[in-house]
């Protein structure tokens, strides 16, 4: 699907446990420990089938935690990373997410559950999937409106004739086993990964679309700045969101390819 990639690269795509041909159902003993643990032994497994090869790592948003947790938790196996919309901390409820939709044209309904979910003492899975749905209909934290759409045709077609999948495979990568976890929900929103970042110690390229409220693109480019870490970069994808569009893709292709794979 993505012959500028795999070209240069040997790409190994990964279903997690709990979706596409890994559906199975996790329930709330799974956590971000469990799923860095099973980044680490993918890591591991690729470097026993390419010994001599340089690995690596590409993540997107709940991508970057994992990331991240792999990059600390075994530099000497990771070459560098990239990440698009880094989770670093405050995801979906920081203030910039407050103030932008306070400055929406929200329905009294809206506005009564933009309230509660300001001032409520704890927050539950419907409240978190509540706050996306008032991100991505009246703001462009997700997709910005400038930038095309990502070709998304072109993905569903590859995973549909590729002799890998299945029709079960392919329904599982929207409908699947994690819809009953509310706990990985939990963490994610309570999640602070601004040590674990500045403790990185290989090359780690941040790139976040300008319009990106989720994963705060001004509050990520200000930690960057100031995390004192030479090993993290930082880079703004104009006209993208935390999803990245047609131009966004072209960007993270173009800017990530280089990072990964420096000329010599």
């Amino acid at each position: 699907m993505f012959p500028e990639i795999t070209d240069p690269f040997i790409l190994v795509y990964w279903d997690q446990l709990g979706c596409g041909m890994n559906d199975y159902p996790i329930d709330d003993t799974f956590s971000v420990d469990s799923y860095t643990k099973m980044t680490v032994d993918l890591v591991k497994a690729v470097r026993s089938d390419f010994p001599e090869n340089p690995i690596n790592l590409f993540g997107v948003s709940w991508g970057s935690v994992l990331a991240a947790n792999a990059a600390v938790r075994v530099p000497e196996l990771v070459s560098r990373v990239l990440v698009y919309g880094q989770v670093i901390t405050d995801l979906f409820f920081s203030q910039e997410v407050f103030d932008t939709l306070e400055n929406a044209w929200l329905s009294r309904r809206e506005k009564e559950k933009l309230a509660y979910l300001k001032t409520a003492h704890s927050i539950g899975q419907k409240d978190i999937i509540s706050m996306a749905a008032l991100i991505r209909r009246h703001t462009e934290g997700y997709q910005a409106k400038n930038g095309g759409r990502a070709p998304m045709g072109k993905v569903i077609w590859g995973l549909l004739t590729s002799p890998d999948y299945s029709i079960k495979d392919f329904k599982a990568v929207a409908v699947n086993g994690t819809r009953k976890n509310p706990s990985l929900f939990q963490e994610l929103i309570h999640l602070d990964l601004q040590s674990t970042l500045k403790s990185i110690t290989v090359p780690y390229l941040i790139l976040q679309g300008d319009t990106d409220i989720v994963t705060s693109t001004k509050y990520a480019e200000a930690f960057v700045k100031e995390s004192g870490n030479e090993n993290l970069h930082f880079a703004v994808v104009k006209n993208s969101g935390h999803i990245p569009g047609r131009d966004g893709m072209a960007y993270v292709i173009e800017k990530g390819l280089a990072f990964l794979y420096p000329v010599q």
